[in-house]
């Protein structure tokens, strides 16, 4: 039997799950929705899902805190989609670090959501071959740093834990698994948050300046990722992959 991706859509405002739930399934998808948190938890203790459409405004736990708390459970690999009525990029970068996949903006079209649902599916499911992201635990050495990609875990020269937001792992990862090779915007994008860039998006600018403060790589002259003009980012160090942690 042909799989049908079943899309759960959590939000506080009946018309909107009710249009989008709708549409979706009119395109050929299995929807389910539910009005907040506690319904989200209720439905996913017993049925599976290939993507959650969650809001960031609601009351009680919002959709930061849901989408963290997706990140930290079972969860972790199921896609998260975030719709925010702000068009602010900073809340959107909070949303990325938090762990989803993708955002979009209200008021948005439903053909819009459902070609972002459907880019995010088919990039978690079928990265580019020649980018594709490894998944099995081991421990990456890179300068004075290790990455444990079991318990995703920065340790530094003395073995100190450094903590790192989802959307840092994930770029870190990235770069670690394609070190000393140019990524452009669009592809860095495409493998940490599965989407295509917009003309004046700088969400990977900012994650990246952000890593380099995890990494304390000074951007005026960073040994880590160097900015490559008009192109992307490189990650400039060699990459030694000491084998499963411990």
């Amino acid at each position: 039997m042909e799989h049908i991706d079943h899309i759960l859509i959590v939000d506080d405002d009946r018309e909107i799950r009710e249009l989008v739930g709708n549409y979706l399934k009119k395109n050929g998808l299995r929807t389910t929705v539910v009005a907040d948190g506690r319904q989200m938890r209720a439905f996913l203790e017993t049925t599976p899902v290939d993507l959650i459409v969650l809001d960031i405004m609601m009351p009680g736990d919002d959709g930061l805190l849901l989408c963290r708390e997706l990140r930290a459970g079972k969860h972790k690999a199921t896609p998260v989609l975030m719709l925010t009525a702000r068009n602010d990029e900073t809340d959107r970068i909070i949303g990325l670090e938090m762990g989803a996949d993708d955002y979009l903006t209200k008021p948005f079209a439903a053909r819009e959501l459902l070609a972002r649902i459907n880019a995010v599916l088919r990039r978690t499911r079928m990265l580019p071959p020649n980018l594709v992201v490894t998944e099995s635990g081991r421990l990456l050495a890179f300068g004075r740093w290790r990455l444990d990609t079991s318990a995703r875990h920065l340790l530094d020269q003395n073995g100190t834990m450094v903590a790192l937001s989802g959307a840092e792992y994930r770029l870190l990862r990235v770069f670690l698994d394609h070190p000393q090779r140019v990524l452009n915007r669009d592809q860095l994008l495409n493998l940490t948050q599965g989407r295509d860039a917009d003309l004046f998006d700088r969400s990977i600018d900012l994650l990246v300046s952000r890593l380099r403060q995890r990494l304390l790589d000074d951007a005026r002259e960073p040994a880590y990722i160097k900015t490559v003009r008009s192109e992307g980012y490189v990650f400039s160090l060699p990459v030694e992959i000491l084998g499963a942690p411990s």
